[in-house]
């Protein structure tokens, strides 16, 4: 099952969405902003990227990155920003079986496939 961790208002999430369609690749659409991440799926995205810095999964240029100072946070920190404002999460994220990419530029979803 593949997963596509999806902002509709990204124009990369929908050119990610109209790719895996293109190569008629059905994803569930997570749709995190709706139904924020638990720390516990946020450790398992890391693994799947093959991260031990939550930063490389998320957007460090969003105010709300400043805003709250997390430039010297710790990992735990970061994990209880993003669960706490989603906005924080790098977008999109693709996700087939134990592998995931952060599709930026979109076409980096076509390694998994």
């Amino acid at each position: 099952m593949a997963e596509l961790y999806f902002n509709p208002s990204c124009s990369k999430c929908r050119t990610a969405q109209a790719l895996l369609a293109d190569k008629g690749v059905e994803a569930e659409v997570v749709r995190y902003l709706d139904v924020p991440p638990t720390r516990q799926d946020l450790h398992r995205l890391m693994g799947m990227l093959g991260i031990d810095d939550p930063r490389a999964m998320m957007r460090t240029g969003e105010p709300v990155y400043a805003a709250l100072g997390l430039d010297e946070a710790s990992a735990d920190e970061l994990l209880d920003a993003i669960t706490a404002h989603p906005i924080l999460l790098e977008r999109p994220i693709f996700v087939v079986g134990d592998r995931a990419v952060v599709a930026r530029p979109p076409e980096r979803l076509l390694e998994l496939l």
